[in-house]
């Protein structure tokens, strides 16, 4: 009888059944799901990387919800364990409506990802990254880092630019952005209480529940816009 090892793929082989249906995959792209805990795979007493038909299942999953739908991780590896709970990985449909408040909480700041690497991490020219970084798109922290929101700003950046979208035309989006942002913490203020000690938490899931509700409401807008002009 074979060994685990010889119903398994190394990284490599991964990415090149991938790349047939995924081409801007790459190796780097792999390891990071796996550093955002999407993909788990097995190691080899050598400690090289190990993965199953689960593994490269999860993996395709994950890839076509990002290409397909744009969304963000947290977001993916929820449904991906509502999924596994339910024995199906196929990547269900997802409208603003699917947005929720959890998916507002802060990264996790394990990602930390220099100019150079995030543009390589998100198939961008790195002039691009500083394009979008000229115009508020993405930030580094203190220590000139980008974190996972950088990450996903610059994937979606990067589909669009398929369609001919510059950075230029996205400042509109950080524009409002800023604006609704305000908004949100603004209408969060009275729900939060100085001599409440459970407050902070209380005003943070109001900004969390108020942005989902945004969001939500923009998809429904574009939508309901696209179908009046005959668009959609």
């Amino acid at each position: 009888m074979g060994s685990a090892a010889e119903n398994t793929l190394s990284i490599g082989e991964v990415l090149s059944l991938l790349k047939k249906e995924f081409p801007d995959v790459s190796i780097s792209k792999i390891r990071f799901l796996e550093t955002e805990g999407l993909v788990t795979p097995a190691r080899s007493a050598s400690g090289y990387r190990r993965f199953d038909t689960h593994d490269v299942a999860r993996l395709r999953a994950v890839l076509t919800m990002q290409r397909d739908q744009y969304l963000p991780l947290k977001v993916i590896k929820d449904q991906l364990a509502a999924d596994s709970a339910n024995a199906g990985l196929a990547a269900p449909v997802v409208s603003g409506g699917g947005v929720r408040p959890d998916d507002f909480r802060p990264g996790t700041g394990r990602i930390r990802l220099t100019r150079s690497e995030l543009a390589l991490e998100t198939n961008l020219e790195e002039s691009v990254v500083i394009a979008l970084e000229k115009d508020g798109l993405v930030w580094a922290n203190p220590a000139g880092h980008f974190d996972e929101d950088a990450v996903q700003i610059c994937m979606i950046a990067a589909k669009l630019a398929d369609f001919g979208v510059e950075p230029r035309h996205l400042r509109s989006f950080r524009v409002v952005a800023n604006r609704e942002s305000g908004l949100v913490e603004q209408i969060a203020t009275p729900f939060s209480h100085p001599r409440d000690r459970d407050s902070k938490a209380r005003a943070q899931q109001t900004v969390r529940e108020l942005a989902s509700l945004f969001v939500q409401l923009h998809a429904a807008l574009l939508r309901a816009e696209l179908i009046r002009s005959g668009s959609g």
